[in-house]
């Protein structure tokens, strides 16, 4: 069954190296932000309306709520964040999920689900980002 039997659009290579491109470089701006401290650099890598779920801490909707558990893990002292064999698939035209292992000086975990989405600029954010700490 071909992608127009079942629905789907064909996304083009240029278009996936571009989506990859935009999530490589947000990706890398939220590492860069969180190990400098920088719990605010870290929270506007998000969309306004973003939903991150935190486990075993909860969930945090908005940028607002997102930046405060950024800024009370930066205050407790972790640092130093990793990825760990990270993958990124793009769904389509516009988004892709990253998944990845990851490790911080006091923690690790995993990364079952970073949606980033394209913005109007062409930069991309995070609209869900699903975790834990193991």
């Amino acid at each position: 069954m071909n992608n127009q039997q079942t629905g789907q659009k064909q996304i083009s290579e240029q278009v996936k190296a571009q989506v990859l491109t935009a999530v490589n470089e947000a990706s890398s701006k939220w590492k860069a932000a969180f190990n400098s401290g920088d719990y605010v650099g870290c929270a506007q890598q998000y969309e306004a309306g973003a939903v991150m779920n935190a486990m075993p801490f909860g969930q945090f909707k908005g940028r607002e709520a997102i930046q405060g558990f950024w800024q009370q893990l930066i205050a407790d002292g972790f640092s130093d964040v990793d990825y760990v064999e990270p993958s990124i698939e793009v769904i389509s035209e516009t988004s892709a999920i990253l998944k990845s292992g990851w490790k911080m000086n006091k923690a690790g975990g995993v990364i079952t689900n970073e949606l980033w989405v394209l913005q109007s600029d062409g930069s991309a954010k995070l609209r869900e980002d699903d975790f834990e700490a193991q």
